[in-house]
């Protein structure tokens, strides 16, 4: 996990891309009882997070944080995870995985506008409606050749980790974006566009960049005269491709 220091390189986003130092700190302090935190199935907010008072007969009395008192079916509980994994950056971490762990977990990261995490192999945004310095030019910098555990969620490292792969591994790629109206595809599809736009442009002249330079202005102009939502669209460099698709 990055320092507050080695944050530094995002600029401005770094705040809406990873939890500070000190708050990392504050949870992994935090009193935590594993056997009677939970999540509970409320009749109004779908999970609450509670604490178990009482078991008996298949069912579990449950005091909300909200100071309710619910009684429940067993399989209406949900274990929680320690503090410390709140606001994780990769869902599939996560000690309890099930549905309430995951929407707390992306709706405490929304709180926070950071709106990019992984559950795995894949990365979930949800739109926050509103301008966030996370596309800085420095950001798009900050993430070219980094591997994916080195730096936070985001489809800068999306693209980068695809064009690096495809460069070093010899292998075609393939970047899916897709959701409902209004998720974001067209939003962050332009910033696949624009990540490759920046490394196309940049000064750095690594050999194995230069034979798709050209390749890469030409997959951008083809983006460019697509009509969204529905395509799909690929460059080539050296006979390999990197095909980006919005659903």
């Amino acid at each position: 996990m990055s320092s507050d220091s080695e944050m530094a390189i995002f600029g401005e986003a770094a705040p809406y891309l990873r939890k500070s130092e000190k708050e990392r700190i504050e949870a992994q302090n935090k009193p935590f009882d594993a056997k009677t935190s939970v999540f509970v199935v409320h009749p109004k907010e779908s999970f609450v997070k509670g604490t178990i008072q009482s078991k008996e007969s298949g069912k579990v009395t449950v005091k909300t944080e909200g100071g309710e008192t619910l009684t429940v079916k067993e399989d209406q509980i949900f274990s929680m995870n320690p503090p410390k994994y709140d606001k994780i950056e990769d869902m599939a971490m996560m000690t309890h995985l099930h549905e309430p762990a995951v929407l707390y977990n992306l709706k405490e990261r929304y709180a926070a506008w950071m709106i990019y995490t992984y559950s795995g192999l894949f990365c979930v945004t949800v739109n926050p409606y509103k301008w966030l310095p996370v596309y800085n030019p420095e950001v798009v910098l900050a993430y070219r050749g980094k591997k994916r555990q080195e730096a936070p969620p985001h489809i800068f490292s999306i693209s980068d980790n695809a064009y690096q792969f495809m460069l070093t591994d010899r292998e075609n790629q393939s970047i899916l974006i897709t959701g409902e109206s209004g998720a974001g595809k067209t939003v962050n599809t332009k910033r696949v566009i624009q990540y490759f736009a920046t490394i196309a442009a940049s000064g750095e002249k690594k050999k194995e960049e230069q034979s798709g330079k050209m390749d890469i202005w030409a997959f951008i102009f083809i983006l460019l005269l697509t009509v969204f939502p529905e395509f799909h669209s690929s460059f080539a460099c050296g006979g390999i491709s990197l095909v980006v698709f919005v659903w």
